[in-house]
């Protein structure tokens, strides 16, 4: 039986995140031992071993949230920014009524879009009526996209930093890969002190990563397509790592996903492009060893991914700990390590 669901009371979803992002709470399973442990994340590099790579998602998360209002009746809009297919925006929006194609929605910060069609899905597709490729135009006009558990998602100033990894490099999420918040640049040099490698992937988050699981059977949830990539640079060091027995340590089931993806073959190859990988139990890992990341969502791929490493009584009990001892959930919450 999969761990799947369970009850989690509301304070323990972290509205803000440590005062210090490397001074968030880390439970430790010891998947051989069956055991769990009690650390803070900036002891991580010493549950690490000499020789293990850990591989980090340097996405960017994009400032995507445009709020505004209905030109022709002043009522409030918002939306969120999906993609640009060459000038046309999908947007995941919402207003009261149904705008009629032709509607024009403004930001107080001055870009005007334009509803020009919507998708299968029913998103919203619409053109800005201001020059410039998006990531300028939502750089200016939009907020950062927390999730609607963190403050119903309305975003404050500090969010802008905490919200984003301190390696983010490359813009195209819509949330951040969450088990890589907690870094710092004194973490990355006491792995490198150590003799812990760094290295990195790209996988730019999509909604599909919080859609919850309807399927009776979770296992036949249409999963998700995500754009990830794995550069040549990665996938030597990868085998590298694994030639001199070391170990790869994934931050994050992002991560996870896109080495798994890249290991189809049975070793990591270079890779770019769409992964529509569906990592659940029984999953046989090519790629990760160890596994870093944030308590997920109820009823979530997530945690499907995670108990394909940890095991699903062993990823259970685990919770159930973290429930009692007052952890804290989901992105701006505390993270778990999965040693063999």
């Amino acid at each position: 039986m999969h761990f799947f669901d369970y009850e989690l009371p509301e304070h323990l979803i972290a509205q803000r995140p440590a005062a210090r992002r490397d001074e968030a709470r880390l439970l430790v399973v010891h998947v051989g031992a069956g055991t769990l442990e009690h650390r803070v994340f900036r002891e991580l590099p010493s549950l690490l071993r000499a020789g293990d790579l850990v591989v980090r998602n340097d996405t960017r998360v994009t400032p995507a949230r445009l709020v505004g209002t209905r030109v022709a009746t002043a009522g409030q809009w918002e939306g969120l920014f999906l993609r640009d297919a060459g000038g046309l925006w999908e947007l995941l929006a919402k207003t009261r009524g149904y705008p009629e194609l032709g509607e024009a929605f403004a930001t107080a910060s001055g870009l005007t879009l334009k509803l020009v069609g919507r998708t299968p899905e029913r998103h919203w597709l619409m053109t800005p009526d201001l020059p410039g490729a998006a990531a300028e135009l939502l750089a200016a006009h939009g907020t950062v996209p927390l999730p609607p558990y963190i403050r119903k998602g309305r975003a404050e100033a500090a969010d802008s930093e905490r919200y984003q990894t301190v390696y983010a490099r490359h813009p195209g999420s819509v949330a951040a890969p969450t088990a890589g918040l907690h870094f710092t640049p004194e973490v990355f040099a006491e792995l490198q002190a150590r003799g812990i490698g760094t290295a990195s992937v790209t996988l730019h988050v999509g909604l599909g990563t919080f859609a919850s699981v309807k399927a009776e059977d979770p296992t036949k949830h249409a999963i998700h397509a995500e754009w990830c990539e794995v550069s040549r640079e990665t996938a030597d060091a990868v085998r590298a790592t694994e030639l001199d027995g070391g170990r790869v340590v994934a931050v994050g089931t992002t991560t996870a996903r896109t080495l798994e993806t890249a290991a189809a073959s049975g070793r990591v190859q270079p890779s770019v492009g769409e992964s529509s990988l569906f990592i659940h139990p029984p999953y046989r890992f090519r790629a990760v060893d160890v596994l870093l990341t944030n308590f997920h969502l109820p009823r979530t791929t997530l945690l499907l991914l995670v108990q394909s490493l940890s095991g699903s009584e062993l990823l259970r009990h685990a919770y159930a700990e973290a429930v009692r001892e007052e952890y804290r959930f989901f992105s701006y919450g505390d993270a778990m390590l999965v040693l063999p």
